[in-house]
């Protein structure tokens, strides 16, 4: 594009948001070259350019969110919602230049109702900041994930979040109640104001999810609740993940309400486990918690720790649990978090509980003997539960890869597309939590099949110019790539 070309976009997105709020400098461009996807951060290790915005413009309104739009509409530029960055899948990186539409000035807690317990947010409120807020009123929002001093309320929901306590209060889709969401062509659209209802499809779920491929969250109507009386957390050590898998089930099944259930497989026990609570385990190792009215909670736990022996495991006491509560994000955090240059993939996926065993097993016999010449290693824990199946949060892990950041990258696909099909034979789904971003997009076609081609279909009809986070979630790239 010539400069001049260039010069009159920027003049425009300027007089929309403000000289300040149009980032176009090296550096700044720089800072929203990815997420902290494992390939992004390669990329960056490796002294490797990576895509680089043409702008970046930080709108302080939904209405300043749709006149940008328009703009990037009218010149068919790429537009990235960013919140947080805190990402692990590359969705938020611009592949194709255009646009990053930073949303962290959308940062206004606008209503705390503690008559129907919910709380209003623009979309680019911290985590931490909204949790913060409601405290002081005895609340909270139960979606409590480790990127939480970063991540933002819109970034919650786009890509699904779960946090620690999920399996109790559910993950974000299930806190959100309403949406005000701006699309490609400036339309300001605001959902239904609750999601129970018979009134044709809910929209809230079209968006939820999409990251940023549909439109723009610019503010969400979430369900709150108040802090509990008590929180209670045990460990419990079992001889083997099959019984402790079992255990889980029937906690379950039985419908106790278990706010955390976090079992570590042996290979995690015998290392995490040992880094973050100094504690030698030979087993599969069990953190459970139960929140809520102190009797209440009391009761539940005693059901669960009574399966929990019935299938042979060794209750080890509430110092291990509330430990582990108290340092349960150091998991995420140097020094204990896996850092380049080694090569690493989280590859979480969730099914029913019939279908679990199976794929843990395949895909830790998959891992550890095609990529063996490496001496790839893997662990897992499985950490968010539902009445009907169980997620698996694990990881595969080479010390030392390729230098090369290309072959690294190659490396690293080939163990993603080999674990992910393993995972789809398995009746599981691509991801549970962390969402598809560009990472996983080209296996969406064979998860979804004949469904693919109507979702393709949605995204043609809401972004008919192809400008919305293009290349990401499986969807085209865009045809016409930015400038820079």
């Amino acid at each position: 594009m010539h400069p001049l070309q260039y010069e009159a976009i920027r003049s425009e997105l300027t007089d929309v948001v403000g000289e300040a709020h149009v980032l176009t400098t090296p550096a700044e461009r720089l800072i929203y070259t990815g997420d902290w996807s494992w390939m992004s951060q390669l990329w960056l290790d490796r002294g490797a350019t990576p895509p680089l915005p043409d702008f970046v413009v930080q709108p302080g309104t939904a209405d300043e969110v749709s006149r940008v739009l328009r703009i990037a509409s009218t010149y068919h530029l790429p537009v990235v919602p960013w919140g947080g960055g805190s990402g692990t899948q590359g969705g938020a990186a611009p592949l194709f230049g255009g646009i990053v539409l930073d949303t962290k000035r959308l940062d206004r807690i606008l209503e705390i109702d503690e008559t129907s317990l919910i709380v209003r947010a623009q979309a680019g409120v911290i985590g931490t900041t909204l949790e913060w807020a409601l405290n002081e009123h005895g609340l909270t929002l139960p979606h409590y994930p480790a990127s939480a001093n970063c991540a933002t309320v819109g970034g919650y929901l786009a890509a699904r979040g779960s946090g620690v306590i999920s399996t109790k209060y559910g993950k974000a889709e299930d806190l959100v109640l309403a949406l005000e969401v701006v699309l490609a062509d400036g339309t300001i659209l605001r959902t239904l104001p609750v999601p129970s209802h018979a009134s044709g499809p809910d929209l809230v779920r079209l968006f939820v999810g999409s990251e940023g491929t549909l439109g723009v969250i610019t503010e969400a109507t979430l369900r709150i609740e108040r802090l509990p009386e008590a929180r209670l957390f045990q460990g419990v050590l079992f001889r083997d993940l099959h019984a402790a898998l079992e255990a889980g089930r029937q906690i379950m099944l039985a419908r106790l309400q278990p706010c955390v259930l976090r079992l570590y497989d042996e290979a995690s026990s015998a290392t995490v486990i040992r880094q973050v609570l100094g504690l030698e385990l030979a087993g599969a190792f069990l953190i459970m918690g139960f929140d809520g009215f102190a009797e209440i909670a009391a009761a539940q736990e005693a059901r669960a720790l009574a399966i929990c022996t019935t299938l042979g495991g060794e209750v080890m006491g509430r110092a291990a649990g509330e430990h582990w509560w108290r340092h349960r994000y150091d998991f995420y955090y140097p020094p204990l978090a896996l850092a380049l240059p080694r090569l690493y993939g989280t590859m979480d996926t969730v099914c029913t509980y019939d279908r679990i065993m199976a794929i843990y097993q395949a895909k830790k016999r998959l891992i550890e003997e095609q990529f063996s010449a490496w001496q790839a290693r893997y662990i897992a824990h499985f950490s968010h539960w539902f009445p009907w199946g169980v997620m698996i949060y694990d990881r595969f892990i080479i010390d030392q890869p390729p230098a090369d950041p290309v072959e690294a990258l190659r490396l690293h696909n080939r163990i993603w597309t080999s674990a992910a099909r393993v995972a789809l034979a398995h009746g599981a789904v691509l991801n549970e939590h962390h969402g598809i971003g560009w990472k996983l997009g080209r296996l969406m076609p064979e998860q979804y099949g004949a469904g693919w081609p109507v979702v393709v279909r949605i995204k043609q009809a809401l972004d008919p110019g192809g400008i919305m986070n293009p290349g990401k979630l499986g969807f085209p790239a865009h045809p016409t790539p930015g400038m820079g």
